[in-house]
This record gives C-alpha cells, sequence and structure tokens, in this order.
C-alpha cells in the first residue's frame, strides 16, 4: 500500500528530511508533499499578479496563491503531519490542521510537550501526537504493514 503524505508547518528545522529518510531507510512507498518551505518564495508568490506598496496586500496575495498548492496537497494526501516548533508561531500550520479536520482528513501533530495547552484543540483532533520524527516514521511504518492483514 502507498501513501501521499502532506508535511506541514515550521520551516527552520530538518524534521522533514529526518521523516523523508526514516521513511526510506524502513523502505515505505510514500509519496511526500510539503508547503512552501522557501521563505523568501513563500513571500513573494503574489508578487507577478501586481506590485504592492503595501505589505499587508502583498501578504493577502501571496497567501492565497499559496493556498492554491496548500489545499490542493492536503486534499489529496492519506495523512498529514502537522508540525509546531518552539521560534515561531505557526499559525499556518494551525489552519492546516483544521482544515485537515474539516475534511475528515487524518492527521499527526508533532511538537514539544510545552506545546501541549496551547495546542490541545489541535491535538484534540489529530490521529496521534508524536514529540520526535522517529515516532512520525514509526506510526507510518505500523500503517504501511503488509503483516496487519
Amino acid at each position: 500500500m502507498a501513501f501521499r503524505v502532506y508535511l506541514s508547518g515550521e520551516i527552520h528545522t530538518d524534521w522533514r528530511k529526518q521523516i523523508i529518510d526514516g521513511c526510506k531507510a524502513a523502505n515505505l512507498d510514500i509519496q511526500f508533499s510539503s508547503a512552501v518551505t522557501n521563505h523568501a518564495a513563500s513571500d513573494a508568490a503574489g508578487d507577478c499578479l501586481s506590485e504592492e506598496s503595501n505589505g499587508f496586500w502583498r501578504d493577502h496575495k501571496s497567501a492565497k496563491v499559496n493556498a492554491i498548492r496548500t489545499k490542493t496537497l492536503i486534499e489529496k494526501s492519506d495523512v498529514a503531519i502537522i508540525r509546531f516548533g518552539e521560534q515561531y508561531k505557526q499559525w499556518n500550520a494551525a489552519f492546516d490542521a483544521g482544515y485537515c479536520a474539516a475534511l475528515g482528513k487524518p492527521y499527526i501533530t508533532l511538537h514539544d510537550e510545552a506545546l501541549i495547552h496551547p495546542l490541545k484543540e489541535v491535538d484534540g483532533s489529530a490521529q496521534a501526537w508524536a514529540t520526535k520524527p522517529e515516532q512520525v516514521v514509526e506510526v507510518l511504518t505500523y500503517l504501511l504493514s503488509d503483516q496487519l492483514n
């Protein structure tokens, strides 16, 4: 069984690479997709539509262009992994979790214990909560195991 996994959230650490590498090492048949992780490219996604002198409108246009990618990839995924880091507030990740919940799309949250309280509603709708990328790999390994039948 092949899975399509969407990776959402924090872009300042290598958690995506850890999960992808762990899944490759376990020979899992997974196709990964992700939110835009190039911050400058994400911020400039709407610049082709027109120049903006006001930062609000530039961000607004770029968010809408980025949402095309995000919504499409979440809808096509079998499961989403949603990472919340310590350094920044990932409002986009919280939105992605809400979108998954609204679609009935399973998702796994990935964050430290320090964020349990602020993410209680997000975790409450998640199918699993992990604190390390290795745990996510273990869950995916279980889900794709041919020994469950």
